[in-house]
């Protein structure tokens, strides 16, 4: 499907492997922007992982789903049909959606979900952009098993601002469960407990050779010396944040959640969920007599209990000697070392060494002057159980997430379309807090009083306004990392510290020249991070943690932008095949 031709990898497992090559010198060189169209299947499909088959929600039979592929300036049209009984939306994961909200996905908020038997066209242009993004369901935990790369390439002739790559590979991070996750988030929600851990993660959809029954399940990427290659890495997994490295390899990062940054080599990278990143992969001037794995492995903050395993993928020389695959297996395989799982000082340098291209092509328009200050806290809590009932989150409660101490209620209606038809009455109020109505010690010892206020509160904002928000984490049942997802938006983030933030001082240390420019980020475990951004974008715009367990516990929230006076500054009018609740 689509017009950009893709050059498929098979793996060993002999899986046609979705997310493929894309091979630059196949895709057509049109003159201007075209549409390119794409239909989803949403159906069933068996698959076996760890000795264990499921039935999985997919995109057209495909685990991981197919690449969407398009260049800057392009209009994508993608039909999807919901061929399982599951309700289904689609998100297209850091796309700016420029007053095409209707097409941005989370359930609820944007649309009412794709009921099952029907068909949604997902339409709106990419303006602006290019880089490595990427596609899931937005509803309940389906995100599990429908994701795929998005990849927006730049306008044709136009050159990347590094080396061009001999070939581009994308790289993306699952996590694989057993059991039904469905059935896992349904039952934690019922129990108010902590709901049960992946039984591995995977690389392109393959657990690879360091689990139980699993070795032919091995994502391999062979490569030629003297090569450079591009790999567009995302993090797909449901609840963790993954170091990755490959033995005795150095990456250049270029880019973060397709946004140029200035490239920095480094061993190891950090993606929280949500995130993305290009890097450069320079392969060794001769033939190694060697084989390397790639790795990764969770960076764990919180209390929780969290899947320990590690993801390997085999890095693998085409030899001008050896041509079988038993004199292959022979080689030394040398294995790459990670940071310990809780290294929060690798974290923060590594975050730190991101910073905006900032170059004549690439400016970063950074918010001078700023018209809205906000501070939200973000972290867990607790809800009572209900009368005569124990539940197993703390002290017999129900575990809880917030923003500002108000835990998320999904509406039974979108949002969107509650704000647009002018029937928000009874959905939702937009009298979010600008800051929390009792500050406490945000990061030293929590309060005895550990819950959490319920509610649809929405942060409403004029129309071009200058927004900076700081994120505050919480030590409430422990202080943790939240990788922070703003749809509708890119932001700069101007500032990361640790402790609370303080207004008089912290600011004289932002980065307002070129801070990395993202639509992700995580809040420091224990800290805090400012980030800045212009609401140029009239619509209802979710913003949540893109752990996908604090995102179900309700650690979300959303904007309203208003419209502006011009007619390019107001929200397009809904499509006539939008889903009805």
């Amino acid at each position: 499907m689509g017009s950009a031709s893709h050059q498929f990898l098979v793996s060993s497992g002999g899986f046609m492997f979705l997310s493929l090559i894309i091979a630059l010198s196949l895709l057509p060189q049109p003159a201007q922007a075209i549409t390119r169209h794409y239909e989803f299947n949403i159906k069933m499909q068996k698959v076996t992982r760890l000795c264990h088959t499921k039935s999985i929600v997919t995109v057209n039979g495909k685990f991981p789903g197919p690449s969407v592929v398009a260049r800057e300036g392009d209009r994508l049209v993608i039909k999807v049909k919901n061929n399982v009984s599951n309700n289904i939306t689609i998100h297209w994961h850091g796309i700016r959606q420029l007053r095409s909200g209707w097409a941005d996905g989370p359930a609820y908020v944007t649309q009412c979900p794709i009921q099952t038997g029907h068909t949604y066209v997902y339409n709106f242009t990419v303006v602006g952009q290019r880089g490595t993004l990427w596609w899931h369901a937005h509803i309940s935990w389906l995100r599990s098993t429908l994701y795929g790369p998005l990849v927006i390439l730049p306008k044709a002739n136009v050159p990347y601002p590094f080396l061009k790559p001999y070939k581009e590979v994308p790289i993306i991070f699952g996590e694989w469960f057993n059991a039904d996750t469905e059935a896992i988030i349904s039952q934690a929600l019922q129990t108010g407990g902590g709901p049960n851990v992946s039984d591995a993660y995977t690389i392109n959809g393959l657990p690879g050779p360091l689990y139980n029954c699993s070795a032919k399940d091995t994502f391999k990427l062979r490569v030629k010396p003297g090569k450079t290659y591009l790999l567009r890495l995302i993090n797909a997994a449901l609840n963790d944040e993954l170091f990755f490295s490959i033995a005795n390899h150095t990456l250049t990062v270029v880019d973060a959640d397709a946004v140029y940054v200035k490239p920095f080599e480094t061993d190891t990278i950090l993606l929280a969920p949500g995130q993305t990143s290009n890097v450069l992969l320079k392969t060794k001037p001769n033939y190694p007599g060697a084989t390397f794995l790639m790795t990764a492995r969770p960076y764990v903050t919180g209390q929780g209990t969290f899947d320990n395993s590690t993801v390997a993928a085999i890095l693998e020389y085409e030899s001008p000697f050896l041509h079988s695959v038993a004199s292959m297996k022979k080689l030394p395989l040398y294995r790459s070392i990670l940071p310990p799982l809780n290294d929060t000082s690798f974290a923060t340098k590594f975050a730190k060494k991101l910073r905006s291209l900032d170059s004549r092509e690439y400016p970063a328009n950074v918010p001078q002057k700023v018209d809205k200050q906000f501070l939200f806290t973000v972290g867990l809590g607790t809800s009572p159980c209900g009368q005569n009932n124990t539940c197993q989150g703390p002290n017999g409660s129900r575990f809880a997430a917030s923003v500002s101490n108000i835990s998320f209620v999904q509406s039974t209606t979108a949002l969107l379309q509650a704000h647009y038809t002018g029937q928000s009455s009874g959905v939702y109020s937009p009298d979010f807090p600008f800051s929390p109505k009792n500050w406490f010690n945000y990061t030293g010892n929590p309060p005895n009083n550990t819950i959490v206020a319920n509610g649809t509160k929405l942060m409403v904002l004029p129309y071009n306004s200058s927004v900076e928000l700081v994120m505050q984490d919480t030590s409430i049942l422990g202080a943790e990392s939240h990788p922070l997802h703003l749809h509708g938006f890119n932001f700069f983030v101007v500032g990361l510290g640790f402790g609370n933030y303080n207004p008089n001082t912290d600011p004289q240390k932002f980065n307002l020249v070129d801070p990395v420019e993202r639509n992700t980020v995580g809040v420091p475990s224990g800290g805090w991070v400012a980030i800045r951004f212009l609401a140029d974008n009239p619509g209802v715009w979710f913003m949540h943690c893109h752990l996908e367990v604090h995102t179900s516990w309700g650690l979300k929230m959303a904007w309203l932008v208003l419209d502006g006076n011009l007619p390019n500054q107001k929200l397009l009018p809904p499509p006539s095949d939008l889903p009805k609740c």
